[in-house]
């Protein structure tokens, strides 16, 4: 790279393709070029250690006429460009100029490409042109005179998208261009770096052995630790003997009045302790600290995040302040913590606190512990959270190596581990090999639990679920009757995994048709919730949105729509107005009152949800592409054709990260736009995508959507001159 330019890259984008160009610009500058190839001479100067800094902005553009003094000074200063290939990149006027800028400037070789979405060429057919990803400046070279010729060229391209190059072999792909180095001389990277983490071990083993020659100074460093695991142990039995008295004087009542006749829950059970707790217990903080966090974790267990999160929180302050620091019961604390921050949608927080956890644990117990399994477990839940799915799988396959070699090959949390990753893969829309772990765990189970037991119950459900996830009904029903028949013998008539049971047979029995069976199994399961969780709980939230949808299908959208609202009040209520269930449900009610005419208060539901998601979950999560559809729909609704198709094409580029092309949120997506190409009277572009997305939008968990997608494909026809067609789509039956 060449000294005399202040940036090591200028990128281009459209605003549309934000978060890949945040993406980018975070690849680049965080990247550390390997030492071997660094101060080596190449056609641009000697290669750098770091790309650090890349440009990128795009502030300055909202009300500006032209390019802008700064960026083109910024682009003369920039020793290449990285334009970012999308169909809203073809089309956006600044990209197109900042490219021409940058080949007026000498530098047209410099020029490079990442396609995130869209189709290099598609241009060269009138029926595809809406999909080249291509800007004309791009693939056309300049004259001397500083304008374009006919004369093509090639441009140099990395691609993200499904089934090509992957993230990090297209960053790498960019970065070797950047330098003029070998690809593979940065593939290589990664396995120099194991070797020197290999070396640092050896390194620190040899450390190790030097401190503890001399047998006088081992033998005192002996005597002073069993005398501080006598004095611990002492402690812990004291503690445990104190808990234990606490917990049973909580089930007792003195006072038949305060009892409502013997019938007092167990919410009422736990705020009265926690209320005993600070005045009884402050004498003895580190009892004190005990107890809260297990309460902590019991309110946790209820779905009570707004209980658990402060008594975790005291805990963990209490546990630090100890005058005998105990870190394994620091530990504990900050994974209680981490796990119940990270139910309540506070994901940052509960990774931090995780990794905290983790790091302390690996210390403490070491690397290969049950502790740090458990850990790296809820840190991968965080990541399923956020969408990360990629990133929770090494965490999951960690687990499960360090659980195979405590355990062996079956046991209890090898077995929930096999489940762990294989429900990583259904997130991630690969049911099929999401069905190999689940039915791997599932055997484990049976083997280990023989006919009944909870964990056994569990792996039924999720096999059951990756049925689901591959279009098999059949298949799943009897998976969740097995589970829900084992739930009654273990729990009686009425618990609340009976009900979560009741809720999943009624999805089946939805899907399958059976919407009177759904419409009953729905509300069984409502009834046993209010009875045992109250007149408000999320769990109560929940099922009423699945029955609002039963009711939907059946004809009463207005019951539904009433149904919907009472669900979305009760999770704001529980949850908070950040909860990305918040989120859900608020867009669940906006794709139904588009189709009343209710678009204003649809779309303030549907700004209400994509801030929450943003939020919550990130630009780039599957969710916040889900909300983008349903405006999309709206945006058709409100005859906003073009701006209807763009927010489409966002929710594509959003999932085509994330999940397969045959998802059927995918063909959602795809519809939304084909109904925009309709109205934008581009007939054979909406044709090829209306027609493509129907099959798949059987699939999906919105029982009206394959009766929208043939009313779409009506229109379309109706609209083409087509009448044979239309009455083709508009004759048959939902």
């Amino acid at each position: 790279m060449e000294s005399a330019f202040k940036y090591r890259a200028f990128i281009s984008y459209s605003h549309r393709d934000e978060s890949w160009a945040r993406w980018l610009h975070r690849g680049l500058e965080n990247y550390r070029v390997p030492r071997h190839l660094v101060g080596r001479e190449t056609a641009h100067g000697p290669v750098p250690a770091r790309l650090a800094p890349v440009f990128r902005d795009r502030d300055e553009l909202a009300t500006a006429t032209n390019l802008g003094e700064t960026l083109t000074r910024a682009l003369a200063q920039s020793a290449c460009q990285i334009v970012v290939c999308s169909p809203a990149a073809a089309r956006s006027r600044w990209v197109r100029e900042e490219i021409l800028a940058f080949k007026r400037l000498g530098r047209e070789q410099q020029i490079f490409s990442l396609i995130v979405s869209g189709e290099p060429g598609a241009a060269a057919n009138p029926a595809t042109i809406d999909e080249e990803c291509f800007p004309p400046e791009l693939i056309l070279r300049i004259g001397h005179d500083g304008e374009l010729t006919t004369e093509p060229t090639e441009p140099i391209a990395a691609d993200v998208r499904p089934h090509k190059d992957g993230r990090q072999d297209a960053l790498l792909k960019l970065i070797a261009g950047m330098l003029d180095v070998g690809f593979d001389d940065l593939k290589q990277r990664e396995v120099h770096r194991r070797q020197r983490r290999l070396m640092a071990l050896v390194t620190a083993s040899i450390a190790g052995m030097t401190i503890t020659s001399g047998l006088a100074v081992a033998a005192w460093l002996a005597r002073n630790e069993a005398e501080r695991e006598r004095a611990r142990a002492e402690s812990e039995a004291e503690t445990a003997k104190q808990t234990t008295r606490f917990m049973v004087d909580l089930f007792k009542v003195s006072d038949p009045s305060e009892a409502l006749g013997n019938k007092i829950t167990a919410r009422e059970i736990l705020d009265k302790g926690a209320a005993r707790i600070d005045g009884e217990l402050a004498a003895q903080p580190a009892i004190q600290a005990t107890l809260m966090d297990t309460m902590g974790t019991v309110y946790t267990s209820l779905g009570l995040y707004s209980s658990a999160i402060p008594l975790a929180r005291v805990a963990l302050d209490k546990r630090r302040l100890l005058p005998e620091r105990n870190e394994a019961a620091i530990a504990e604390s900050l994974s209680h913590l981490g796990i119940a921050l990270s139910r309540n949608a506070d994901f940052p927080e509960a990774e931090q606190r995780l990794r905290e956890a983790l790091a302390m644990q690996r210390n403490v117990f070491g690397k290969d512990s049950a502790e740090v399994a458990t850990t790296l477990s809820a840190l991968a839940d965080v990541m399923s959270f956020t969408g990360e799915y990629d990133k929770g799988e090494p965490m999951i396959a960690e687990a499960l190596r360090i659980r195979r070699k405590l355990y062996g090959r079956a046991h209890p949390d090898v077995a929930t581990s096999l489940g762990d990753l294989g429900v990583n893969f259904g997130e991630r829309g690969d049911f099929k090999q999401a069905n190999a772990y689940l039915r791997e765990a599932l055997a484990m189970q049976r083997e280990l639990h023989g006919a009944v037991h909870p964990d056994l119950a569990e792996a039924l459900n999720n096999l059951a679920w990756s049925l689901m996830g591959l279009n098999e009904p059949t298949l799943a029903e009897p998976l969740y009757q097995e589970a829900l028949e084992m739930k009654r013998k273990m729990l009686g008539d009425a618990h609340p995994e009976l009900a979560a049971g009741l809720n999943n047979l009624a999805f089946v029995l939805e899907t399958k048709g059976d919407y009177r069976g759904a419409e009953e199994a729905y509300r069984a399961s409502l009834a046993m919730n209010l009875k045992l969780l109250g007149p408000s709980h999320p769990e109560i939230a929940l099922v009423m949105s699945n029955l609002a949808f039963v009711l939907d299908v059946k004809g009463d959208r207005p019951a539904a729509i009433r149904l919907l609202r009472q669900s979305l009040g009760m999770s704001r209520h529980e949850l908070g107005s950040e909860h990305p269930d918040v989120a859900g449900g608020a867009a669940n009610l906006a794709y139904w009152l588009i189709s009343t005419g209710e678009y204003a208060e649809a779309e303030r539901l549907l700004d209400e949800s994509l801030a929450i998601r943003r939020k919550a979950l990130g630009l780039e999560h599957p969710q916040v592409a889900s909300t983008l559809t349903v405006r999309a729909n709206l945006l058709v609704a409100e005859k906003r054709y073009a701006e209807a198709r763009d927010v489409a094409q966002d929710a594509l580029h959003i999932l085509a990260v994330h999940v397969p092309d045959d998802h059927w949120q995918v063909a959602m997506a795809r519809n939304a736009e084909g109904a925009a190409l309709t109205g934008l009277c581009q007939y054979a572009a909406a044709e090829k995508l209306l027609l493509a997305s129907l099959p798949r939008l059987s699939g999906s968990p919105i029982p009206d959507l394959p009766r929208g997608g043939r009313m779409r494909l009506a229109e379309l026809y109706t609209r083409w001159g087509k009448p044979d067609q239309a009455r083709k789509y508009r004759d048959v039956s939902p």
